[in-house]
């Protein structure tokens, strides 16, 4: 009997046999030292996820995790540097959906292809952006902001051109048809800085990064860009609340990216663990204290496509 006659069953099963070998022979994930790379400056949603998931990461791996801030370029930085490691998972990229959803229609000059290049691990948390103003500008409502933008001319930061911010504030003028100049800053925190400082009116930022300045008092919140309400900020109403448009939707979602040549069963160990740690009671508890929703899908999940961060129906 040939091998062209040999029952399917009996084919697959001698060629898993044949394979076995190799595949022992493969080192073991982890080999080394994980570093997980965040486009984001410290305190930023990227960032802090990065930084609760390395130390569970640490505990199930038995390897040292580092978290490394590349801020800067609208977040295209640190995929680009991710890219550029050896493609066996020890190098992970943690980011917003921007940086696959919007940066290739704004940068054109990207020296990578984020959808073709990169391989989505889990979809781990979702965030929203915080209209946040300064008090001496005295208003407490956005439909105040809009009728002062009638009268004077204002400004509002993001933390960069195509940032989550960004993208609110522009969905949020679309809906008013209010005109609020957008300042561009290379990250969140100089532009939190300014508009603490009033040199910037207003901000739409995230809401880890605004949270204890609205608690204080030191900014006043005027709208949250996802559809429901934040559990952090309930007198906020939502963007579709504050504009009148109904249906209207940022929220935003952090991913853990790898290389796309990262052999499957590093990306699969990866899947697992990271899972397992979005479900831990610490993790857990420190997102939702700073306004995010834990997730953690897995890797068939978060590589559906996402969607543009942003609607409007």
């Amino acid at each position: 009997m040939n091998r062209r006659t040999l029952p399917a069953w009996l084919l697959a099963g001698a060629l898993t046999t044949a394979a076995a070998p190799c595949a022992a022979a493969q080192t073991t994930y982890p080999a080394g030292p994980i570093r997980m790379l965040s486009g984001s400056p410290p305190g930023a949603p990227s960032d802090i996820i990065a930084r609760s998931l390395a130390e569970q990461l640490a505990g199930a791996f038995d390897q040292t995790v580092t978290v490394e801030n590349r801020p800067g370029a609208g977040l295209n930085l640190a995929p680009a540097e991710m890219l550029r490691s050896r493609p066996d998972g020890h190098v992970l990229l943690v980011g917003a959906d921007t940086v696959v959803t919007v940066n290739p229609l704004v940068y054109k000059k990207l020296s990578f292809d984020a959808r073709r290049d990169m391989v989505p691990v889990s979809m781990v948390a979702t965030f929203n952006q915080v209209l946040v103003c300064h008090p001496g500008l005295k208003v407490a409502h956005a439909r105040q902001l809009v009728e002062l933008a009638g009268q004077k001319r204002l400004t509002y930061a993001s933390g960069g051109n195509g940032t989550p911010g960004h993208l609110a504030g522009a969905m949020f003028l679309r809906a008013t048809g209010a005109d609020i100049q957008h300042v561009a800053y290379r990250g969140p925190s100089p532009a939190l800085t300014d508009v603490l400082g009033g040199q910037v009116d207003c901000g739409w930022l995230a809401g880890p990064t605004v949270l204890p300045h609205v608690k204080t008092g030191k900014l006043t919140a005027l709208a949250v860009s996802t559809a429901v309400r934040s559990p952090s900020l309930p007198d906020v109403p939502t963007l579709a609340q504050a504009t009148g448009v109904a249906d209207l939707d940022a929220t935003f979602k952090q991913y853990v990216w790898v290389h796309k040549d990262t052999p499957p069963a590093a990306v699969a160990a990866l899947e697992r663990t990271i899972a397992q740690a979005m479900k831990h009671p610490a993790v857990k508890a420190r997102l939702t204290e700073l306004d995010m929703v834990t997730a953690g899908t897995s890797s068939v999940e978060a590589r559906a496509a996402p969607a543009p961060a942003g609607r409007s129906s």
